[in-house]
């Protein structure tokens, strides 16, 4: 079955199967059933990956994992680019995803209330998880060197459940003496959510903000892309290393296709990935690791820390 790349809207994978014909439905439920007993929960199975970047941009990046995926998987695979990363999540608590990639952050919160279960992160050579860091970036000609001197500015930050682009960002404020609410909003400094990362760094290029968060991945990708010189700018900031994406299963899904997930996103290739490594800008060739829950220990640590959940990230 011809894979396809959609965005993802709840209403529009709800309203799939609906205003098909006798005929079509018949068809439809005979592939279904033929899917079924090759150990398939869908036909196609659901593939969801979180809106890091333009959906044009993933779409091209994830078709030879895609394509993999599906054969390892001997199941047919649909690859959707999410148009959010809270739709992301409440797709898969609604069961209307199968797998997806989430980043840190809408992993913990997805873990939490969509059961969603780690199977595979991106590797380096040596077999490790790959890592990024988060980070605030000024103009140079900017006075500000500091988190402490962006009082009375704008901010941009991307998403509020991203983990780069929210949660470690206004982690650092409220360690620089800002008093915030979540990750909403900070007194002192105006957040201004950009929507995602490429519109982050977009204001901080266009100079519609004081400073924009610009992740390692962001920066990499962007700098290749010829679409940002770090030359002409100065980080103020820069995290800790953070674990990077996790690929999930659902949960409630059978233990047996869990583990057959598990073993078909294992055996995906270096090469089979790279694509995806360079769009998430690790530099990375190592294919996939196995990941676990504790491998995001401190993700839920901190996103306890901020009293964080779908209710307050909108």
């Amino acid at each position: 079955m011809k894979k396809a790349a959609i965005l993802l809207s709840l209403g529009a994978i709800a309203l799939a199967g609906c205003g098909s014909s006798s005929s079509s439905k018949s068809t439809a439920g005979a592939s279904q059933a033929a899917a079924k007993s090759a150990g398939c929960p869908h036909d196609p199975v659901r593939f969801a990956v979180e809106p890091y970047d333009a959906g044009p941009a993933l779409e091209s990046a994830y078709k030879s994992l895609t394509s993999a995926l599906q054969t390892n998987l001997a199941c047919p695979v649909q690859l959707i680019i999410s148009n959010s990363y809270v739709a992301e999540i409440e797709a898969m608590r609604s069961g209307q995803l199968d797998l997806g990639e989430f980043g840190p952050l809408g992993y913990v919160l997805a873990h939490r209330i969509a059961s969603a279960q780690p199977v595979a992160a991106f590797a380096d050579p040596s077999g490790k998880p790959v890592t990024y860091t988060a980070g605030i970036w000024v103009k140079k000609s900017s006075p500000i060197t500091s988190i402490a001197q962006l009082k009375g500015k704008t901010l941009a930050l991307s998403s509020t459940t991203s983990t780069s682009g929210a949660l470690y960002p206004v982690y650092a404020l409220v360690q620089s003496g800002f008093k915030c609410q979540g990750v909403s909003s900070c007194q002192g400094i105006t957040i201004k959510y950009a929507g995602g990362h490429p519109e982050s760094l977009l204001a901080l290029t266009h100079g519609t903000v004081d400073a924009a968060e610009v992740n390692s991945q962001q920066e990499a990708t962007a700098e290749k892309a010829g679409k940002f010189n770090p030359a002409d700018y100065r980080e103020i900031w820069k995290s800790d290393p953070i674990e990077n994406d996790p690929i999930t299963v659902r949960g409630d899904l059978s233990p047996a296709f869990q583990q057959r997930v598990s073993a078909a996103i294992l055996k995906l290739t270096p090469t089979q990935v790279a694509s995806v490594d360079s769009e998430l800008g690790t530099g990375s060739t190592g294919g996939m690791v196995s990941a676990s829950d504790s491998l995001y220990s401190g993700i839920t640590s901190l996103a306890q820390t901020e009293g964080l959940s779908l209710k307050n990230l909108g």
